[in-house]
């Protein structure tokens, strides 16, 4: 690797020592030159497990990260698992891109995946229960609390859990039970005497018990306090009461994880919502691909449930703790600031305090807001004002992930009842969110949108909204493009990059993107807007020949791409050849990258970092020095693998304003790059290591930097010039 100065400006790294780029290998060997995809993830998710470790992080926020490591850990086993496993059963010989056989790839999975859920349960063990106690808040073992106390809990047991329990025992004439995706269970083995059984004999009977999931996980023992029991230790504590004449034995916990990436051919399918219905239903009922247990588990039950499900040894991950650790983030929900991040108040740029027409200071100058720092309401608003305002004659918008309870599909449903012509896209496809997508486009179609399911073979996750207003004799059109989703509940905890623009060509390569969208028109090329499958791949391809170009022609020359992921083969290889040319790359990746930085003669002008903190990075920004002309940075929604630039409609726009240039370049592509707190570089085998820091450097925080409102002048200056 590099060795740079401590904290550089851009320029300072620009000015380091040139690299003199040694020959690179002639072929593109994968196995050397590529990292594994689904390992460079579970690196991602190794660094969330790292902030729950991070005791400089607030107790509750602590937790909050095991609980996402937790949550991010099934996903994982629910999609990329399932889909070797899948390989592996169907006898696909194929290679990953990297060289790995898809069995190959579940066995190192399982090795590194070991010996994080051990450290996650250890740590929620160890360390966060018990300072939860010291701290008043407490996960309290059934079996610790006095008569009085259990008897309160026993009486609740009574009243609200054993009514709705029911035991499923196996033999000849029970079938083992269906046992539901991420549910939690008891499992254990029930004597019943001899005589009471109908042939006379004495029988020991697996049974199951489905811990429900209408009754909270955490039980309060008492409402003045903040003690709280797991449901499954009252459950087991009043075992007994569910079996009357037999005789219970200990009970374990297990939970099984299936499949839950569902393809639907929408290229085959007459119609996508009902394929997307019954995908979901399809869901419920995937292979099962993990089986989690509680420690204390013994061998005989295990190859019971194994045998039933399907699974092998190697599926099975034994937990010292409780299981579905997802359910604690109820702790969070606590009144306990002294246990959380100090809470801020996002702001507003000078420009939309006015009292003005938002339309008109966009007509004034282009606006760029850096969420959640500055305030989603100016999104929102964004909305509202073109729902209010008598003059404007249509929107139309791409809805991604909106949530439950977004405003946004409300607003657009009243400016459909004012008589305004409204399109929405709405993406049945995103997934673990079709069902919230599916009832938006129901209720937003019964109120006259004009509704549009996406486009054929392709999912929309372009984030675009265009409004079309009447202005004199003229209709003048406004577009907000953005790197997230139009969910405000998300806005508080994802950063991202919201442009607002009145540029006429913008505006009308908005207007001939939704004619893409929903006229299925064909379209080559846009003005200034790139828009996958179109063009980004090609337009990025050609901005980083030009670095290399310029790179030869002694010009000035830099790259630096903020992304979530980066495991596009094809663009891989072309910032190989702009390293080998001599080009410093400094690559921003949150979470996979196929990339392999700080190869000699490879890739030795190539920095990858990823920063995990308080918030969850989620901007795509792209700058390109240009030689001697002008730089041009851009923003957007893609990241840079083949799904976003080959199967996907993304869309990607320039930043014009140079004030707006040197705020992204300046501020916050320059605090990403200084960060020394909360990022981590990745070596060339994958792993990430703590950035190198002189003696005497201060620590800094990019995220704190952008809160902490020591920028905020330059900030409001730069976005609203």
């Amino acid at each position: 690797m590099l060795t740079v100065v401590a904290n550089p400006t851009l320029e300072e790294r620009d000015n380091q020592a040139s690299v003199v780029p040694t020959p690179a290998p002639n072929r593109f060997e994968p196995m050397t030159l590529l990292l594994n995809r689904e390992l460079s993830l579970l690196q991602f998710h190794n660094r969330v497990l790292e902030e729950a470790l991070d005791r400089t992080n607030p107790l509750l926020e602590r937790l909050k990260f095991l609980s996402i490591f937790a949550s991010n850990i099934d996903e994982f086993f629910m999609i990329r698992v399932s889909g070797l496993q899948e390989e592996v059963d169907d006898g696909v010989l194929d290679l990953s891109p990297d060289g790995l056989t898809a069995a190959q790839q579940l066995a190192e999975i399982r090795t590194a995946v070991q010996p994080m859920m051990a450290t996650q349960a250890s740590c929620l063990s160890a360390e966060i229960l018990p300072e939860l106690r010291s701290a008043g808040i407490d996960v309290a073992p059934y079996a610790s609390l006095n008569a009085f106390d259990r008897h309160l809990l026993d009486t609740y047991f009574a009243e609200k859990v054993f009514p709705i329990l029911t035991p499923l025992a196996v033999d000849g004439s029970h079938p083992f039970p269906y046992i539901s995706p991420l549910s939690l269970n008891l499992g254990l083995m029930v004597e019943t005497p001899a005589g009471t059984a109908p042939d006379q004999s004495q029988a020991i009977r697996f049974v199951r018990i489905k811990v429900p999931q209408v009754v909270p996980r955490l039980i309060p023992v008492r409402s003045t306090d903040q003690r709280f029991v797991l449901l499954e230790e009252l459950i087991a504590a009043n075992i007994k009461s569910l079996f009357s004449g037999a005789l219970p034995g200990e009970t374990h916990s297990f939970r099984v994880t299936r499949d839950a990436d569902v393809e639907v051919r929408d290229d085959e399918a007459d119609d996508l919502l009902r394929s997307v219905q019954q995908g979901l239903r399809k869901r419920r009922f995937g292979a099962p691909v993990r089986l989690e247990i509680s420690k204390t588990m013994p061998k005989e039950m295990i190859e019971s449930l194994t045998g039933a499900l399907g699974l092998s040894a190697a599926d099975v991950y034994p937990v010292d703790g409780p299981l579905r650790a997802t359910d604690l983030i109820a702790l969070y929900e606590l009144e306990r600031p002294d246990l959380k991040d100090v809470p801020f108040e996002p702001t507003i740029p000078e420009a939309l305090k006015t009292g003005r027409s938002i339309f008109e200071v966009i007509t004034e100058q282009d606006l760029l807001l850096h969420h959640p720092f500055n305030s989603y309401k100016c999104v929102t608003d964004f909305v509202d004002a073109a729902v209010s305002d008598p003059d404007v004659v249509a929107i139309k918008i791409c809805l991604y992930r909106t949530g439950p309870d977004s405003p946004i599909p409300p607003a657009l449903i009243q400016a459909s009842e004012q008589g305004k012509q409204v399109t929405a896209l709405v993406e049945l496809k995103a997934r673990f969110d079709e069902a919230h997508n599916i009832e938006w486009a129901r209720r937003l179609d019964e109120a006259g949108v004009h509704v549009v399911y996406g486009m054929l073979g392709l999912k929309t996750h372009g984030k675009l909204t265009l409004v079309v207003r009447r202005e004199g004799d003229v209709l003048k059109r406004y577009v907000h493009i953005a790197s997230g989703n139009y969910n405000p509940t998300t806005s508080c905890t994802y950063t991202d990059m919201s442009l607002f623009t009145a540029n006429e060509e913008i505006g009308a390569d908005a207007t001939e993107f939704f004619n893409y969208l929903t006229g299925c028109s064909p379209k080559a090329n846009y003005r200034q807007l790139i828009v996958a499958p179109v063009n980004l791949r090609e337009r990025l391809t050609a901005l980083i020949d030009r670095e290399i170009v310029h790179q030869k022609a002694g010009r000035r020359t830099r790259i630096i791409a903020k992304m979530n992921r980066l495991a596009d083969t094809e663009l891989v290889q072309k910032l190989y050849e702009a390293s080998q040319a001599g080009v410093r790359i400094d690559l921003i990746v949150r979470g996979i990258c196929m990339l392999r930085p700080g190869v000699p003669g490879l890739s030795e002008t190539i920095s990858v970092r990823n920063i995990v903190g308080r918030f969850l990075e989620h901007s795509r920004i792209f700058y390109f020095a240009n030689g001697d002309d002008e730089e041009e940075i851009y923003v957007g929604s893609a990241d840079w693998m083949h799904r976003n630039l080959s199967s996907r409609v993304e869309v990607v726009a320039p930043i014009d304003a140079p004030a707006l240039k040197r705020y992204l370049k300046d501020e916050v592509l320059a605090a990403y790059l200084r960060d020394n707190t909360k990022a981590r570089e990745l070596l060339p085998n994958g792993e990430y290591a703590r950035p190198e820091t002189a003696i005497g450097d201060q620590p800094f925080d990019a995220q704190q930097y952008f809160l902490s409102g020591t920028q905020k002048e330059n900030a409001d200056h730069a976005s609203t010039v």
